[in-house]
């Protein structure tokens, strides 16, 4: 019988845990498979770890990985996806916003034959107009400066065949944004539309801090466009100076009336310092970024947790 491994990062999720694993179990009574539930807790500070230790000594199908601080949501989804021994891999947040009745969906389009099935989210019950507006945009963005086409609305909610699994190990890069990495990879792919509920119990732990820096993850790992907008910004400059400059000479032998003044040099001063300023700031996120990367420091630390053989 095939095995299905279902990850799922937790982060301060005590009120929510229990709810989805019995979610699951009921979904997967119902299937011709066996699973088992990863759970990655990401540095929680409530009693979600014992939970999870409760849960484990109940069901020999669940087990925990419990990473020696909090990574961030990546680093936790990339850890369970490391140690996912199963035929297929299902990866899902544990707050019910993604369904768990749609895994039998994912399920049967993998038996069709697609290594990866990717959910779509069309909307979700309760979000802010604000929020719509920037996520939509903000993948608009992304694909028109991106070399890799990222799916709007594409959650962390998705199905990978273990081949898929096995060449996602090989993307060992710091910075991450999953859902353009399995992208590029490639393979047969498949996608799934839903509309995500609300939150079972809690709030959300994903602050604005840390959806702007996935953000700025994602436009940096799959672009180098902000880059040659820095090339392209100062021959604006350039041109705009030597405008200002003729002007200049014409105000003075032609029309004789050019008149020494603090403020256009303080403007032109202001201006060009910004943009030099701007593209500094770029070239030295880029640069942040492979100092990071040399490092070669480990992805996460694994506090407790069962070992991986090493690929």
């Amino acid at each position: 019988m095939k095995i299905i491994s279902v990850v799922v990062p937790v982060y301060n999720e005590e009120d929510n845990i229990e709810h989805f694993y019995e979610a699951i179990v009921d979904v997967f009574d119902k299937l011709d498979y066996e699973f088992e539930l990863d759970f990655v807790d990401d540095g929680s500070k409530d009693r979600s770890r014992e939970i999870l230790r409760e849960l484990e000594k109940k069901d020999s199908r669940v087990q925990s990985i419990f990473l020696a601080k909090n990574s961030g949501h990546q680093l936790a989804l990339t850890c369970g996806l490391d140690h996912a021994d199963g035929d297929a891999v299902i990866m899902m947040d544990g707050d019910m916003q993604h369904p768990p009745e749609l895994i039998p969906e994912l399920l049967a389009k993998w038996e069709e034959g697609y290594e990866v099935v990717q959910t779509i989210r069309k909307t979700t019950e309760g979000v802010s107009a604000v929020k719509k507006l920037t996520s939509t945009y903000y993948y608009k963005l992304l694909n028109m400066v991106s070399t890799v086409h990222i799916q709007e609305g594409g959650a962390d909610f998705r199905l990978m065949d273990q081949v898929a699994v096995k060449a996602f190990r090989r993307y060992r890069e710091h910075a991450r944004f999953i859902r353009g990495m399995i992208g590029s990879m490639g393979f047969k792919q498949t996608y799934i539309e839903f509309v995500a509920p609300k939150r079972f119990a809690g709030v959300s732990k994903f602050s604005p801090k840390k959806m702007l820096h996935l953000a700025i993850d994602g436009v940096m790992a799959f672009s180098t466009l902000p880059l040659r907008m820095g090339m392209y910004i100062g021959v604006f400059c350039g041109f705009i100076s030597i405008l200002l400059f003729l002007h200049v000479l014409v105000s003075k032998f032609v029309y004789d009336d050019a008149v020494a003044g603090w403020a256009t040099i303080t403007a032109c001063i202001v201006f060009f310092g910004g943009m030099q300023l701007t593209v500094l700031g770029i070239l030295g996120e880029y640069i942040g970024r492979i100092y990071e990367e040399v490092k070669n420091r480990p992805l996460y630390l694994v506090g407790r947790g069962r070992p991986k053989d090493e690929e």
